[in-house]
């Protein structure tokens, strides 16, 4: 079980989204208006680094600005005081804001300053300071004076950081509820009585209960995610929500911030802090769907986070505790993937504490049947046809099919079939029925016969001729463009010309499988427009 509760400590400062700077530059300005000076400073503390967060009357140069406690007294001074401290004129320490007012025709130094350590909920936030040209500038402020500045500033950094928590709440709960409609749905069921769905089932009870970390090993399209939502519903956890996340479809560069999100300035374009999936499904399931896609950097840190039961958003410091249950699913050989590199042990030893095995449809026997009628169903109330039926030809024909791409491929094919026989049947009719010419499964059998397609035939010739090149000799590097070249070949003649299906069979990303064609010259063997 991992464990991420999120804590509600204030984070380390970053740069304020544009409504809160303005919030803390009229602060700025009330406290000018309080107290007569030619520049006033926000500076809020990261650790042991000041952060200018608003500047009044010094140039914008502050703002870019850092200054660590221990390289400028004066600040060290004000944050040990309990309620701030005035300079004299003449204080030989050296002060930080020296050639920093704004509109001066040169590098003047100050002379008086004043200032005092800012609080929020009883700790210490960052600090006020005051800045005068001119000596004894500050000689009428009376220490009632500034602390009554100083309540004025806390209450609105008070206010601010109130709106900022209501804020991330509200995004928060936002996206759990999201999750939660997006569960509540009516799910599918799995159906079947064949003994390898008897055996699933009766294993999902058994896990289900527990908060132990399931693995989900299947091909492609047999229900993985089915198996999933059941794994949740069945749970301790079925109140909370349920975050599914295609690791096969993030970027690399934005998988941690899907993951474990991002605090504000960590990246550009994170203009807000940003909850990932672990906060989200927090008290709840998070299922990795394809987890075998997750890039070597990713897994890294995903082991840290089942490790430590602890997320850490880019750009911050904090760790933030979580409560998540972990299902993952992969249709790939990660003990293949290990050995080859591209998947870690560690991580596969943590995420295959409970695995199971989903059977691929072919293996099912009478359930094609089973889960046709579902399918049945549901195009019968979409297409608003009457009773639609699978005729005795048809069933033996599905029985008799492969199914290579599982029930998902079982799915398209009631679809297409459902429609061609609703377009056929005479209005009236009391039942539509599905024969197997609407079904189409020798089409699918055939996958789209190379010999279909000029293009293809041209694919397979280029394959045999680069293969005998390959035996033929020639340098290492020859040799190995020619053996991609005829690998790609086929991966593509089998995927009928479509690259996005061949990309998959490679187990290759397609845009990279796109760059690949490019350099060895195939990028006109496939159909560019073919997609599925």
């Amino acid at each position: 079980m991992t464990t991420i509760r999120v804590d509600s400590t204030t984070e380390a400062s970053s740069p304020a989204p544009e409504p809160e700077a303005a919030r803390y530059r009229s602060l700025l300005a009330a406290a000018r208006g309080l107290v007569r000076c030619d520049a006033a400073a926000l500076l809020q503390l990261d650790v042991d680094v000041l952060k200018p967060v608003a500047v009044d009357g010094l140039s914008d140069e502050a703002l870019g600005r850092q200054f660590p406690v221990a390289s400028h007294p004066r600040f060290a001074r004000l944050l040990g005081s309990e309620r701030g401290l005035r300079f004299a004129h003449d204080c030989n320490l050296p002060d930080p804001y020296d050639g920093l007012v704004a509109g001066q025709p040169g590098i003047l130094p100050v002379h008086d300053c004043m200032g005092a350590p800012v609080r929020l909920r009883g700790a210490v936030w960052g600090l006020l300071t005051l800045d005068a040209l001119e000596p004894h500038a500050f000689d009428a402020v009376s220490p009632a004076q500034l602390e009554a500045l100083i309540a004025l500033v806390e209450t609105g950094i008070e206010a601010a950081h109130t709106i900022r928590e209501v804020e991330a709440r509200a995004m928060r709960e936002q996206a759990v509820a999201h999750a939660l409609r997006a569960g509540r749905g009516a799910p599918r069921e799995l159906l079947g009585s064949s003994p390898a769905m008897k055996q699933l089932c009766n294993e999902i009870d058994t896990v289900a209960v527990s908060d132990l970390t399931v693995l989900l090993l299947g091909e492609t399209g047999v229900g993985k995610d089915l198996v999933a939502q059941r794994l949740h519903a069945r749970s301790r956890r079925s109140d909370q929500p349920l975050v599914q996340v295609n690791c096969a479809a993030m970027p690399e560069t934005l998988a941690d911030s899907e993951l474990f999100g991002h605090k504000r300035g960590a990246f550009t374009g994170a203009v807000q802090d940003r909850d990932g999936k672990f906060e989200i499904a927090d008290g709840g399931t998070l299922f990795l769907d394809e987890v075998g896609e997750l890039p070597l950097s990713v897994q890294a840190k995903l082991l840290r986070v089942l490790q430590s039961g602890e997320v850490q958003r880019p750009g911050s410091d904090r760790m933030r505790k979580v409560d998540v249950r972990v299902i993952a699913a992969t249709n790939r050989d990660l003990p293949g993937a290990i050995a080859q590199g591209r998947f870690r042990a560690d991580l596969y030893h943590r995420l295959s504490v409970y695995p199971l095995v989903v059977a691929p449809l072919r293996e099912r026997g009478r359930d094609v049947l089973v889960l046709a009628g579902g399918f049945l169903e549901e195009n019968q109330h979409r297409l608003g046809a009457r009773n639609l039926r699978l005729s005795p030809a048809s069933k033996a024909a599905m029985l008799a099919h492969s199914w290579p791409g599982n029930v998902r491929e079982l799915e398209h094919v009631i679809s297409r079939a459902s429609l061609r026989a609703f377009r056929e049947q005479p209005r009236g009719s009391r039942w539509t029925a599905i024969e197997p010419r609407h079904l189409a499964l020798e089409n699918a059998a055939a996958g789209n016969s190379p010999a279909a397609s000029p293009a293809v035939e041209a694919v397979r010739a280029l394959a045999s001729e680069l293969t005998g090149r390959v035996a033929g000799g020639g340098t290492l590097r020859e040799a190995t463009e020619a053996f991609q070249r005829a690998w790609l070949s086929d991966v593509l003649a089998r995927n009928g010309g479509r690259v996005a299906s061949a990309a998959r069979e490679a187990g290759i990303d397609r845009s990279n499988f796109h760059r690949a064609l490019r350099k060895l010259g195939l990028s006109q063997a496939g159909d560019p427009d073919a997609t599925d």
